[in-house]
């Protein structure tokens, strides 16, 4: 019974130590995968093989495991660093670009709601003013034409009353001298009251006196003492009225020159307005054109500022995005070997891999 407790153990020892071997070469096959595992492996195999200190490249990988850890908690804190450039840099792109959109809005709208308008207006008020100083001049000339005629119809008129009242001072100084009336200056006298109705046949306050000194001027009157005196009278009152007329028209033309006067230094005035407007409004054009232009250049400039910096931010965000993809790929090496550095660590610790690799080796 013993012996067959003692077989059991032996098989059960085999059995364990077959199953190590067999998980150890599972490993070992694994690590080989490794070029950097397989290093360390043949060196452990060299070291135990020349009977090296097999402990100090124990510490040696420890030591190695460590550096690799150190370095790649720099590689993390680096990324870590470089995470927070990006991100700032990347705020202060966007918040820049969104400085530029505004800038452009504000700029266009300016352009098209402010600038174009005002330009609009501008130049609306100037062509009135074109306008209205067009129509001050015209009405300058036609008045100034008007006012030529009155007085060329004053001069007429006045020429008339003077002929008129010559014609009945000629009368009257015939008319004073008749004793003894003669035909010739009875036709005299006739043709001179023929002359004053033809200049004054218009008028219509002459023509009743001039209608009864007509009527009185016959030869059988004018052969009368009394129908002689009453000519006379007649003639006087019509010499009082062309005097009168002659004053009126004088005075009439006194007022309308003044009037006119007074109008064309009105027309002038106005004009001296509207001349001082244009000056004023075509500075005006001219600022809102340099307006416009300056503002048309800034929104140019803007686009361009907004481009460079969209293609800077594009620009730092695929240069972030590639060292994230080193990053990530050195990160995943550096957990690889670390890990293959422990498990081949965890590996030769084993005092069974001592004995393999002596078995190995023919120790």
């Amino acid at each position: 019974m013993r012996t067959g407790i003692l077989v059991c153990l032996v098989l059960s020892v085999l059995s364990v130590e077959l199953n190590m071997e067999k998980h150890q070469e599972e490993v070992l096959s694994k690590l080989r995968e490794s070029k950097w595992a397989s290093f360390i492996l043949e060196f452990a195999e060299v070291e135990l093989g020349s009977g090296g200190a097999f402990t100090e490249l124990v510490e040696a990988i420890n030591q190695l495991i460590d550096q690799l850890e150190e370095e790649l908690d720099d590689i993390h804190h680096v990324y870590s660093r470089r995470t927070d450039e990006h991100n700032r840099d990347v705020t202060r792109y966007e918040q820049e670009i969104q400085d530029a959109d505004r800038d452009i809005f504000n700029g266009e709208d300016f352009i098209d709601n402010v600038l174009i308008p005002q330009k609009q207006r501008f130049q609306d008020a100037l062509t009135q003013l074109k306008i209205n100083i067009e129509e001050n001049r015209r009405i300058l000339d036609q008045e100034t034409v008007n006012r030529k005629k009155q007085h060329e119809q004053f001069l007429s008129n006045i020429a008339e009353i003077n002929e008129a009242i010559g014609a009945v001072d000629e009368s009257l100084g015939l008319l004073s001298q008749i004793t003894n009336p003669s035909l010739v200056q009875f036709k005299r006298v006739q043709s001179n009251l023929g002359r004053i109705q033809t200049s004054f046949q218009n008028h219509s306050s002459f023509a009743p006196i001039i209608k009864a000194l007509l009527e009185l001027a016959t030869e059988q009157n004018f052969a009368d003492q009394g129908s002689i005196q009453q000519l006379v009278k007649i003639f006087n009152e019509l010499r009082v009225q062309f005097v009168d007329t002659l004053n009126q028209e004088t005075a009439d033309e006194s007022a309308a020159e003044s009037k006119f006067t007074e109008r064309v230094a009105q027309l002038e005035k106005e004009f001296a307005e509207f001349q001082r407007a244009v000056l004023i409004k075509n500075s005006e054009i001219a600022a809102n054109e340099q307006k416009l232009g300056e503002t048309i250049v800034y929104v140019g400039q803007r686009k361009d500022d907004r481009a460079t910096l969209q293609a800077q931010l594009q620009a730092e965000n695929d240069n972030y995005a590639a060292e994230t993809d080193l990053y990530n790929r050195t990160v995943a090496e550096y957990n690889k070997e670390i890990e293959i550095s422990k498990q081949a660590l965890g590996l030769l610790t084993q005092p069974s891999f001592e004995q393999y690799v002596k078995q190995k080796v023919g120790i």
